[in-house]
């Protein structure tokens, strides 16, 4: 009986160990990802002759019978070696189990080996945040079963492997690389997660049928068609440079009448052109004797007129067209002496520059004949000229520093203008995803309480009217001179609640009751997704799905140090603090508006975060 029994035991042992061949694989892989320099990180204590299931390896993930290796997640591990694939995918027992390698936000270095393409069963392959290097192997597109590719933040170059084949791919994220060429073609439809920004890529980006925004595809120049707003030539994708054959034998009698369509078509134009010039010169002839006629009639100083203008880049200025009828229309200073005699003549007709242009409206930088430097925003607002200029009017009446109020307004039925002080360090957003300044744990932590601080003021100084601010996000959070953010465009924009993923609608005109509670809760969800992009750097939509789903799903699969900015963990930022953070911004995005917190309230949570992070900097400084 008693041998039956030990027997059943060697049995059970060795059924559900796992094959030593593996264990001195993962150990020797773990090896020259540290360098070979025999240390380990303290967490990733792998012991020759242990059971990397058993006696349950920091890193390794096994399946239910601790018999097989599922998953390697070596993600932030202070790894700074080279990465070996091939001593993993060359290994039969581990080949047919592993289905995740995860080496996120570390230093390795290296290339991706051919080999790769014979871990076949591989779902989840993270590479990103590291110094790898090189081509990328074309046997990546032999992973059938892979579903995420994030091959972000390295140093990769030459063209981007063609994953077309891969029917289950939902995620390739290829950021902050250098690859050239083509982007290759893929089944956008099925993907969730999308990004080539900031490489060297070129030609027409393939129709999207609208799933990523312009954020997947920043930064590189050689990049055209929608979504971003560089056009390509007119020739079709299909047209082929002709053999030299061909090019030898000239214009064929298609081309030929071709081209003279065109030269036909070029002299009709021209005429055209001419005909709408002296046409011109003529309306502004009269124009001109109407104006002096006016002039002399009056003694107040003359306004420029118009029945309706339209804003456009004419030379390096704004201008103004008239279109039809003379009506004295007139700029609105609600802050003096800063623009204290500033006309709309003037500021139509000042050096300007085109410097953002979105659904809303556009945003030009003009210089006064002062020399103050202004920005002139052009909203696209179906609102009353009447409920528009009592708005601002109201919101003129609430002073906060931390909030940037026009200093001039104008608005007529087909036209809104408003003038703001020039912020000459830009935006959070610039900050954040554009620029290459340091950014610490500290100061975001403090824009963080100081943007909280200024909303909650407004919010209960402005409760009464209902007026929010309405289209708050990061790009409108602009930094002073001294780096301190300010809230610009509080209230300028009657918006939709789905613009911020907000259940109801909601509108400032007529009576307020209805939809004020709901636009105050969507500047809360507005400010969580700041504190998102402030922890995680992570653009708002760039990959097809917004932030806020990407961070629920991490900390759903209780992963919360993947969510983290690597530069604020290289740092070593407080952890425990950022987390705390991490769920104010949590709260803030929640589903429900009713269930989301006041903006008094995120104020308190946010104070005792920061007050917990001076006392930990006066320690540090203490000792």
């Amino acid at each position: 009986m008693w041998i039956i029994f030990v027997s059943f035991l060697l049995f059970l042992n060795s059924g559900n160990c796992v094959e030593d061949e593996v264990s001195s694989t993962l150990i020797n892989f773990l090896a020259k990802l540290s360098n070979n320099n025999g240390r380990q990180n303290s967490n990733l204590v792998w012991k020759p002759g242990s059971d990397p299931c058993w006696d349950l390896w920091q890193g390794v993930v096994c399946d239910d019978k601790n018999a097989s290796v599922q998953k390697l997640l070596l993600n932030r591990s202070n790894l700074a070696g080279t990465l070996d694939v091939a001593m993993l995918c060359n290994l039969r027992p581990l080949v047919a189990s592993l289905t995740s390698l995860n080496l996120d936000g570390n230093d390795i270095s290296g290339g991706i080996a051919n080999e790769v393409g014979n871990c076949k069963h591989l779902t989840h392959f993270n590479l990103s945040g590291n110094q790898l290097s090189g081509d990328l192997p074309s046997s990546l597109a032999m992973l059938s079963n892979l579903k995420e590719l994030d091959i972000s933040s390295n140093r990769f170059s030459g063209n981007l492997p063609n994953m077309s084949l891969i029917s289950g791919l939902n995620s390739f994220l290829a950021q902050h690389n250098q690859f050239t060429g083509e982007i290759p073609p893929l089944n956008f439809s099925k993907l969730d997660y999308f990004n080539v920004s900031f490489n060297n890529l070129s030609g027409r980006i393939a129709d999207l049928q609208n799933h990523f925004s312009a954020d997947s595809f920043l930064g590189n120049p050689e990049l055209c068609g929608n979504p971003l707003p560089k056009s390509c030539s007119s020739l079709p994708i299909s047209d082929a440079k002709p053999s030299d054959s061909e090019e030898s034998k000239g214009p064929s009698k298609s081309q030929i009448l071709m081209y003279s369509g065109y030269a036909v078509l070029c002299l009709v134009f021209i005429l055209f052109v001419v005909l709408a010039l002296c046409k011109r010169n003529k309306t502004g002839n009269k124009v001109e004797a109407e104006k002096e006629a006016t002039d002399d009639s009056t003694t107040d100083k003359p306004s420029y007129v118009s029945n309706g203008y339209k804003l456009s880049v004419s030379r390096p200025e704004l201008s103004v067209t008239a279109e039809s009828g003379m009506v004295s229309q007139s700029l609105v200073v609600l802050s003096r002496p800063n623009v204290n005699d500033i006309t709309l003549e003037e500021l139509m007709m000042s050096p300007a520059e085109l410097i953002g242009r979105g659904k809303f409206g556009s945003l030009y930088k003009v210089m006064l004949d002062n020399g103050m430097m202004v920005v002139v925003k052009r909203i696209n607002d179906l609102t009353s000229s009447r409920d528009f200029k009592e708005r601002i009017q109201m919101l003129s009446q609430v002073k906060h520093h931390s909030v940037l109020l026009p200093l001039a307004f104008y608005c007529c039925k087909q036209e809104k203008l408003l003038v703001y002080e020039y912020q000459e360090n830009g935006s959070l957003f610039k900050l954040l995803h554009g620029s290459s300044k340091d950014f610490d744990w500290t100061s975001r932590l403090g824009i963080a309480a100081t943007v909280a601080e200024a909303l909650a003021f407004m919010h209960q100084e402005l409760e009464e009217c209902g007026i929010a601010h309405g289209n708050l996000k990061s790009s409108n959070i602009l930094l002073n001179k001294n780096m301190e953010p300010c809230i610009s465009e509080y209230g300028v924009m009657v918006m939709d609640d789905q613009e911020l993923k907000i259940q109801q609608s909601s509108s400032f005109a007529g009576s307020y009751a209805a939809g004020a509670s709901e636009a105050f809760k969507g500047d809360v969800y507005g400010f969580g997704v700041i504190l998102l992009e402030l922890l995680t750097g992570k653009l708002v939509k760039s990959n097809g799905m917004d932030l806020t789903e990407w961070v629920e799903r991490v900390v759903r699969e209780e992963w919360t140090g993947e969510v983290f900015d690597r530069s604020l963990i290289s740092e070593y930022a407080s952890e425990e603090r950022m987390v705390s953070l991490l769920q104010v911004a949590i709260k803030c995005i929640n589903h429900s508006p009713e269930a989301r917190p006041s903006m008094s309230q995120v104020v308190l949570m946010i104070s005792v975060i920061k007050e917990e992070e001076e006392k930990s900097l006066i320690y540090e400084a203490q000792d």
